[in-house]
């Protein structure tokens, strides 16, 4: 205690379970100063969980199921979580196992991006499955492009064919219709 009075510090136990009792000299109100200030920054850095939801019936269309592919890939990639959510009409509740294929097939689609929290379940009249953002350093693009590209032009392959060079296949016939 003479050596703190004789510093003007603080003498403060660190252990005091210890045989004898560990103390230090320190600065008591500048060690509490840096640790709020630490605490700070923790908690500037940390961002809130955001949580997007997606909507989608069993009948998707693959146009559809592309763009909510998109949509939910944009989303994990801003850290973002992700609920899935297939809504059963009427009578599509006797299909539960086309529409549980069709959520597992989401589930591994994203799974560049994504990692489920959990299985897919059914609850109610929809089937539900909360995808959470894998590590920023282990995210890969596979349905949508970042941002600053598209503002930059895009992909010079896809602008070095325009449509009108592009060739074109004929249609597939309808039920042997043309």
């Amino acid at each position: 205690m003479t050596v703190a009075r004789r510093r003007e510090l603080d003498l403060v136990e660190v252990n005091p379970a210890a045989n004898p009792p560990v103390c230090k000299v320190i600065n008591y109100g500048k060690y509490l100063y840096d640790l709020s200030k630490r605490e700070r920054d923790t908690r500037k850095n940390a961002s809130a969980t955001k949580l997007k939801e997606l909507n989608f019936h069993m009948n998707i269309d693959e146009h559809d199921y592309g763009v909510k592919m998109r949509h939910a890939e944009e989303f994990m990639w801003k850290g973002m979580k992700v609920k899935l959510q297939l809504k059963f009409r009427g009578r599509e509740m006797i299909h539960q196992d086309i529409g549980m294929n069709l959520v597992r097939r989401m589930r591994t689609d994203l799974a560049h991006i994504a990692i489920a929290d959990n299985e897919p379940k059914l609850i109610g009249k929809s089937i539900n499955l909360m995808l959470s953002p894998l590590p920023a350093r282990k995210r890969v693009r596979k349905f949508s492009v970042a941002q600053d590209e598209d503002q930059d032009g895009g992909d010079e392959a896809a602008q070095a064919a325009s449509p009108a060079e592009a060739p074109q296949e004929p249609a597939p016939a309808l039920n042997g219709k043309k």
